[in-house]
C-alpha cells in the first residue's frame, strides 16, 4: 500500500511525534509513505516527498510540523478537492493519514465521500474539541504551557496586589480555559459555552480583592467575547479597587516540546491509523474514548464537539466561579 501523510490547520505540539509514528509503523509493515508539504494546499499542488525512517529521525521532541501546515480556502470547494484527488491518483497513493482539528476532519470527510479515498484522521488540536476522542494531540502540552505561565503571573500578582485577566486560546471551545483555570486555582473562568453574568462576576472580583487576598486570577477563553480578556477587564474596571493587568498568552501555547502524554498519545494513534488502513477499515477519526482506542466514522464526527470534560463544571463551580 502507498500512504500519504500530512498535517493541516493550526500546528500543535505532538504533530511530529504522530508523523513519526505513521511513517515508521507503515514502513515496518512494508508500505510506501509519501509526505505532503503544507497540508491541503500541498495536496492540491502535488507537493509530495518520499519519506523514510531517517526522514523522521530526531523529530519526536520538536513542536510544530516539519512538513509544514496550512489552512486552505481552495480545499473547501469541490473543485479544490477534485484537484487534490487527481494529484493522489497520479502519484498512485492509496490512502491518506491527516493530522489536524475540526477543519481537517471536515475536509477529509468530504474528500473520502466524494472520491472514495480511504482516510484516517488523527486529532491534533490544542482546543481538545474534536468529537470522537477525549484527548487530542497537543492539548496536554498547551495546557501545561498556559498553566506554567499563569503560575508565574500569580507571583507578580501576589507581589503587587493586582488583578490579572489571563486570556488563553479557544475561539469556540472553553476546554483549555476550563482545565487551566481549574489547575491554576483561578477565581473565575469565562468560556464561550456558558453565558456571562457580569453582575455576579463583579461581585467575585470585589470579594477577591479583600485585604487578606493579595491576588486575583480570572481566566478568559479568547472566544468568550469579542475583544477577549481586554473587553472583560474594561467591562469590570469599575468593580476593581486595585491595579489590574491583562495578559494574552497567545501563540506560546502552540509551540514547545510536547509533553510525555502528547508524545505517547501521538505514537498510539499513529500506529493505530496505519493498522486500520491495512485492515481496510472505513475512513475514521482515530481517538481514545473511555481509556481505549476508538474509531469514529468521519461523517459521525463532523459538526460535533467533544464535551466530555464538561463534567468538570460542578467541580469548578465549587472551587471558583464559572461565568
Amino acid at each position: 500500500m502507498h500512504l500519504a501523510v500530512l498535517g493541516s490547520g493550526g500546528d500543535g505540539p505532538g504533530m511530529n511525534a504522530a508523523l513519526r509514528a505513521v511513517v515508521r509503523s507503515a514502513l515496518q509493515l512494508g508500505h510506501r509513505v509519501t509526505g505532503v508539504k503544507q497540508g491541503f494546499e500541498g495536496l492540491i499542488r502535488g507537493a509530495f516527498e518520499p519519506l523514510s525512517r531517517s526522514s523522521v529521525s530526531n523529530i519526536v521532541q520538536r513542536g510544530g510540523c516539519v512538513l509544514g501546515t496550512a489552512r486552505s480556502a481552495a480545499f473547501r470547494t469541490p473543485e479544490g478537492r477534485g484537484e487534490a484527488a487527481a494529484r493522489l491518483r497520479e502519484a498512485e497513493i492509496d490512502a491518506l493519514v491527516a493530522i489536524g482539528g475540526n477543519g481537517t476532519l471536515a475536509g477529509c470527510e468530504a474528500l473520502a465521500r466524494e472520491h472514495g479515498l480511504q482516510v484516517m484522521v488523527l486529532p491534533g488540536s490544542i482546543d481538545n474539541d474534536i468529537f470522537g476522542t477525549e484527548e487530542s494531540i497537543g492539548f496536554d502540552t498547551a495546557a501545561n504551557t498556559a498553566l506554567e505561565a499563569i503560575d508565574r503571573i500569580r507571583d507578580t500578582a501576589e507581589s503587587h496586589g493586582r488583578v490579572f485577566f489571563v486570556e488563553v486560546m479557544g475561539r469556540a471551545s472553553g476546554q483549555l480555559a476550563l482545565h487551566v483555570g481549574l489547575a491554576a486555582g483561578a477565581d473565575a473562568i469565562l468560556i464561550p459555552e456558558v453565558s456571562r453574568d457580569f453582575e455576579d462576576l463583579s461581585e467575585v472580583v470585589r470579594q477577591s480583592t479583600s485585604p487578606n487576598k493579595h491576588s486575583t486570577i480570572i481566566v478568559v477563553a479568547e472566544g468568550e467575547t469579542p475583544g477577549g480578556a481586554f473587553a472583560v477587564a474594561d467591562r469590570l474596571r469599575d468593580s476593581i479597587d486595585r491595579e489590574y493587568r491583562v495578559a494574552v498568552l497567545g501563540y506560546i501555547q502552540r509551540g514547545g516540546r510536547p509533553t510525555m502524554r502528547d508524545r505517547t498519545l501521538a505514537a498510539e494513534l499513529g500506529v493505530a491509523a496505519v493498522q486500520a488502513l491495512a485492515e481496510g477499515r472505513p475512513s475514521s477519526l482515530v481517538g481514545r474514548l473511555g481509556g481505549k482506542l476508538a474509531f469514529t466514522p468521519l461523517a459521525d464526527s463532523v459538526g460535533k464537539t467533544n464535551e466530555a470534560t464538561f463534567e468538570y463544571l460542578p467541580l469548578i463551580g465549587t472551587l471558583s466561579r464559572l461565568r
